[in-house]
């Protein structure tokens, strides 16, 4: 590898919260390292030039991807060949393995670049969609920085170097403490991606109008927002008769400590209320075949990671049809009484020992590792 001096880094996230760990990582890395490639806010803000909107990339489920095949096919080829006209020292993927994997393949084939390494950031989840998919990883990256330590083997009996950084969502929460007297605040959290947005606000909506008519007449109901998706929710929340309070990114973490429950998507959300120790309950919609696929090749009982690492139900999980303004009502309820919540919070609490050595600092592990 060249000077770090010269180094050039094409960095590739596609989702909201890869954007955030790119930033962390570039800003770990000395001020003279070029970085190209595709981000969001937080990477643009730590001295990205994205080559498009982040927001093209944030799409998940096999038919979901299928509905949005034409610009995510755009999307790789103008990366691709990107990639070839930078020749960069390192091209680091984080997340979005089926995106990045189609990139690299096709830079790869080209024959293009010659000393260029390929690194990838979060394990793919092959211990639930099946481990012999990470032998097709390992044909594809140099270099996998995994979350967890349980995560390595999967790749490394394939001969693909794994790292494990702990999990990033940790840091920083430590200082969001669950108040003792928390509001009276219902945090609905729709997901980042538009595809989720567009199947859950109006589960969301529907929830609100049942809360609100069972006793609930008096608590605050606040939805998060991001980049992606905030135009579309203001848009579609104008005419509910019991309008939400929007607050940015910026503000969610104070937004989850001071929160009574929350109504949460499937994904890194979730982990983060988990490690505030949040009462939450799990929801996720799909296209119907697609949930058909995953209960045919999914190999774990649950969807979220806490559950996953403790394996045991601790956040409920209503998926697919039983994502339902009835069932969640439901939950928002038993959740009320101080018995459910103290048992949930202890179980919580029970598992923050499986989120990451707490002498660790995940960017920093990755970009140390990376200028090593």
């Amino acid at each position: 590898m060249k000077n770090i001096k010269n180094l050039k880094i094409f960095i590739i996230a596609g989702e909201v919260s890869g954007d955030v760990l790119g930033a962390k990582i570039m800003q770990e890395m000395p001020e003279n390292i070029r970085f190209v490639g595709v981000g969001g806010q937080n990477m643009i803000s730590a001295g990205l030039k994205t080559l498009f909107p982040m927001s093209d990339l944030s799409v998940m489920g096999v038919f979901e991807v299928l509905g949005h095949a034409k610009i995510l096919t755009q999307r790789i080829k103008q990366t691709v060949a990107a990639i070839i006209k930078e020749k960069p020292d390192i091209v680091l993927t984080i997340d979005s393995p089926g995106f990045a994997k189609s990139v690299i393949t096709k830079v790869k084939k080209s024959g293009a670049l010659k000393n260029t390494k390929f690194y990838h950031v979060v394990a793919p989840q092959v211990w639930a969609w099946g481990a012999k998919r990470a032998g097709k990883y390992a044909k594809v990256f140099d270099k996998l920085y995994a979350f967890f330590d349980f995560e390595k083997p999967y790749f490394e009996k394939y001969g693909l170097q794994t790292v494990a950084v702990g999990h990033p969502i940790s840091d920083g929460l430590d200082k969001y403490k669950p108040s003792k007297n928390r509001d009276k605040i219902i945090t609905f959290i729709p997901g980042s991606r538009m595809s989720e947005v567009k199947k859950l606000l109006p589960v969301f909506h529907k929830t609100i109008d049942i809360l609100v008519t069972r006793g609930y007449k008096d608590y605050k109901f606040i939805i998060p927002t991001v980049e992606t998706t905030d135009s579309y929710i203001k848009n579609e929340i104008k005419n509910w008769a019991y309008k939400p309070i929007l607050v940015s990114a910026k503000q969610r973490y104070n937004v989850y400590a001071n929160s009574f429950v929350a109504v949460v998507a499937s994904g890194t959300a979730s982990a983060e209320l988990a490690i505030m120790h949040i009462p939450a309950i799990v929801v996720y919609k799909m296209n119907p075949l697609t949930v058909f696929l995953a209960h045919i090749l999914l190999t774990v009982k649950w969807v979220s990671l806490v559950n996953i690492l403790m394996n045991k139900t601790i956040y409920p999980e209503l998926l697919g049809k039983h994502a339902n303004p009835d069932a969640i009502t439901a939950w928002v309820k038993k959740l009320s009484l101080a018995e459910n919540r103290n048992a949930m919070i202890q179980e919580l609490k029970a598992a923050d020992s499986r989120w990451r050595d707490s002498q660790k600092n995940p960017a920093k592990v990755i970009a140390d590792d990376i200028l090593s």
